[in-house]
Order: structure tokens, then sequence, then C-alpha cells
């Protein structure tokens, strides 16, 4: 597992929720540098909320996250601005702008926040769309490819300022399980050959297996995190009867244990 044991995100005490509505209390968790750290839950725990609030989109009813040291909620102009370069989101859809090519859409990001050349703008986007293979569809229009080329566009996209800390919300979702394998050996690559931790919600078994280091289960019945760790170890020894009914879908024993509850 290339990574080390100094944490590149802290959480300590978040409450989220909207108004009146609390989805999760409390929570507690470090992602590790260089890691593939995986959020996991059922529908409506508040997975793809929670990333909201790592990346600074939502703010918290309590508590408070760091990154890189920089308490994301607290900072505020070129600060703030400093701090979201060092992160990269791919949304779950992919959220490609159907009127620009792939190259356009790698090279937005550098426009926006950077005063290089164009010359060397359209550079770094080639050399982005070059790592997820696609390299030679930097002309294509997003209609024009297909769905797990578009994710992965997304994610050359994501890339192209560089990021400390790389999040993926859904990458698997409407993907064939093929295509999602091959998904998944791409982060994995990625993540190994330039060292970079990467945050991922996700519901898909078979890319949560193949992929993360260590995994959160939140629980919105306890409104809390109810599992943390390595999840194949979590499906094979965890005593949580949800945490094995969620890993091992299917299994009678799992099912049983799920109904003595």
């Amino acid at each position: 597992m290339a990574q080390s044991d100094s944490a590149v995100i802290r959480v300590r005490g978040l409450t989220m929720g909207f108004d009146d509505l609390v989805l999760m209390r409390d929570l507690d968790f470090d992602v590790r540098r260089g890691e593939i750290f995986v959020i996991l839950g059922g529908s409506g725990s508040g997975k793809s909320t929670l990333l909201k609030h790592m990346i600074g989109l939502y703010r918290p009813l309590a508590g408070h996250i760091w990154v890189a040291d920089n308490d994301i909620a607290a900072a505020e102009g070129p600060a703030r601005e400093a701090l979201l370069r060092r992160m990269g989101v791919m949304y779950q859809m992919g959220a490609l702008f159907g009127s620009m090519t792939l190259r356009e859409n790698v090279r937005l990001p550098l426009e926006v926040h950077t005063r290089l050349p164009r010359v060397a703008m359209d550079a770094i986007a080639h050399a982005r769309l070059q790592l997820v293979g696609l390299g030679p569809y930097a002309e294509f229009m997003p209609s024009e490819i297909s769905g797990g080329m578009q994710k992965r566009a997304a994610i050359a996209r994501a890339m192209a300022l560089d990021p400390e800390v790389l999040f993926l919300d859904e990458p698997s979702a409407g993907l064939d399980p093929i295509t999602s394998a091959e998904l998944d050996r791409l982060i994995r690559r990625l993540a190994r050959s330039l060292h970079m931790t990467i945050v991922i919600v996700s519901h898909e078994l078979a890319s949560i297996f193949a992929i993360a280091d260590r995994v959160i289960m939140l629980d919105k019945e306890t409104q809390g995190i109810v599992a943390e760790g390595d999840p194949a170890t979590l499906r094979d020894t965890s005593e949580h009867p949800w945490v094995r009914r969620f890993l091992r879908p299917g299994d009678p024993e799992a099912e049983c244990e799920e109904a003595s509850v």
C-alpha cells in the first residue's frame, strides 16, 4: 500500500445536514496521504453530501474539516482559492461541457485558475488526456465518445491543475462491468504512479474490493460511521450485521444475522 500515516484530510466532530434536517452527527476520520479512500453507505445516507462538505461546497452544521492543515469552511479569498486548487473533483455523471471538445474541457480549469499561455495549457490538457488513454480523442466532442470514455475525460479534467487530492463521485455509475473494471484499473494506476490521494464515493462492491485501501461506512439510522477499515477484512470479520449484509449481498448467513437483530 503506497501511503504514509500522515493525514491529508482530517474530519472532526462533523455534523452535516440542511436547516433542521441532520444527516450525520459527530463524524471523525482521517484520509491518509497516498491512499484510495472510499465512502460507503446506503441510499440517502449522505455519501455525496459528505464529499461536498470535504470539497467546500457545503458548510458543516458543526465540526471541522481540515485539508492539508487548512480549515476549508473557514478559508476565504485567495487562501480558499489556493486550497481549492489542491483538490480535483469528478462529479457523478462527468459533467463535461457538451459544446467543448475533450481538450477544451480539460483546459478549462487552467484557463480559470492560471495565466499560462495557450500553448502551455493545450500541452497540459493533452498530457492529462494521454494519462487516461484519450490522447487520440482530444478533438472529439463528449457526445462522440462512450460513457466510460466520458468518465475518463472527466478524471483528466479533474487532474488538470495537478491536485494533491482527487475526489471521484460514483465513477463507475452507469457503466457495464467490463468498462467499470477498466476504470478501476486506471484509478489504481493513477494513484500509484502519481502518488495521489483519491477519495471516492461508491456503492459498486466489485470496484470497492478492487481499489479501496480503506473505507468508512455511513449508516443513516444511527447517523454515524458504523465501520472503518480494509473492505475485505470488514466483509470477512465485522460483527456488525448491517456491515456484513452490505458487503456480502445474497449471503444467507449475513441475511439471517440481519433478520435476527
